[in-house]
């Protein structure tokens, strides 16, 4: 009979990696917490309209990449990303009554039927923040510094913060009228996507990564559109306020004036963080503005920021973690007092096991000094006289106590 295989673009996370998870998700724990963020956990299919309505019916995750199925007449989706799921748990249950700041954070999988990549796969892993009710610069350079935090306590120095200020609404308008009038001779020599984008989302035609593309935007006349100050006074002030902020906070950054984020309910602050250890696809976060999404989704008119990595992305980056041993491997031929001393020291907090099968002893002494630091030795002598045998499976040394002495000894 034929062998059932994983699917496509998904990967089981074995047990010998779970160390490098369960490292990653402390981490994100212990960061975020600091800020006081708090951890939400929304599920993983929603109605296929939030993402319509909060990602954008332009971006290529709703057009191409949604998981979408029907049931009972509705129209379900697995969730492509988290923000707008975050944002309609805020919106109903009435979370713009609490004060703000409100700081969510969030970990789990995240679905969109794409090619499989390095670091990213059809069934994917996110970590992120999403900060609500604060409009002033404080929240993106407060968002970012909890972005490079998180990754420098992961272990990783090697990185560029990119920024950009993609304006607000009405001076937006501006930029793409220009943008698509010094693109239009052109038109007809970008990509099937471009053509498509340029009505829709002409913003979105500077995130193309086409070869010809890219070598049609570097052209000097839209070069010089690109590089114009179209953004208002009022988000230039809030631009500039957050440069401050990052100057004085220490956190190094670069101005790319290409990069727009790949959805559509981003405005003014966009970032990404990235990676000089990767190759193309280096960028390990991203994250931005997005004061119109709550609003837009039902909600009351609230200033909203915050970032997403991927955690596969991460791992890749990290390296693996050793797995941490038992602290105790009860070794005995006597299996009833082996269970019973067994379950004693899990019960006082010590990580336990023995031998299930009651193999020879020597086998079960080697089993010990392969998955624990201490090897508990039960034997006639010691069952009679209530006593164990201790072996620190690192050092060698053995020393024979009294049974109650074994739980603070191993503690």
């Amino acid at each position: 009979m034929a062998i059932i295989k994983v699917q496509k673009g998904t990967k089981d996370i074995l047990p010998a990696e779970m160390p490098l998870w369960h490292f990653m998700e402390t981490k994100a724990q212990e960061i975020f917490t600091k800020y006081g963020a708090k951890e939400i956990r929304t599920p993983i299919f929603e109605a296929t309209e939030l993402f319509a309505r909060g990602v954008g019916d332009t971006t290529d995750i709703v057009n191409k990449e949604m998981y979408t199925f029907e049931k009972s007449d509705r129209s379900l989706t697995l969730r492509p990303e988290n923000t707008a799921g975050v944002v309609r748990a805020f919106i109903e249950n009435g979370m713009h009554r609490l004060s703000a700041p409100v700081k969510l954070w969030y970990k789990g999988p995240m679905f969109r039927y794409e090619r499989p990549q390095a670091g990213r796969q059809r069934q994917f892993h996110q970590v992120g923040i999403e900060v609500f009710g604060i409009k002033q610069p404080t929240a993106d350079a407060e968002v970012i510094l909890m972005a490079v935090n998180y990754l420098k306590a992961l272990g990783l120095n090697d990185l560029t913060v990119e920024l950009n200020s993609l304006g607000c609404p009405n001076c937006r308008e501006e930029f793409k009228t220009r943008l698509k009038a010094v693109i239009k001779p052109y038109l007809a020599n970008l990509c099937e996507d471009c053509q498509s984008r340029y009505d829709k989302n002409p913003l979105r035609l500077l995130d193309c990564k086409s070869t010809e593309c890219q070598e049609i935007f570097a052209k000097p006349e839209i070069q010089e559109v690109i590089h114009g100050d179209f953004i208002c006074e009022e988000c230039a002030d809030h631009f500039e306020k957050l440069k401050n902020y990052l100057d004085a906070l220490g956190i190094k950054y670069e101005r790319n004036r290409l990069l727009v984020r790949g959805l559509d309910y981003y405005n003014r602050t966009v970032f990404e963080i990235k990676s000089n250890s990767l190759g193309s696809q280096n960028a390990v976060c991203g994250g931005g503005r997005y004061d119109s999404l709550v609003k837009n989704l039902g909600g009351e008119d609230t200033p909203a920021i915050g970032f997403a990595m991927g955690m596969e992305r991460l791992a890749s980056l990290i390296g693996e973690k050793t797995e941490e041993k038992l602290k105790a491997y009860v070794v005995s031929n006597n299996t009833l007092e082996a269970v019973k001393l067994t379950e004693e020291l899990r019960n006082n907090g010590i990580t336990a096991e023995f031998d299930l099968t009651n193999k020879k002893f020597v086998k079960q002494l080697e089993k010990a000094s392969k998955v624990a630091d201490y090897a508990v030795i039960l034997g006639e002598d010691e069952i009679s006289g209530n006593q164990v045998t201790v072996k620190n499976l690192n050092t060698s040394e053995q020393k024979t106590i009294k049974k109650e002495e074994i739980f603070n000894l191993l503690r």
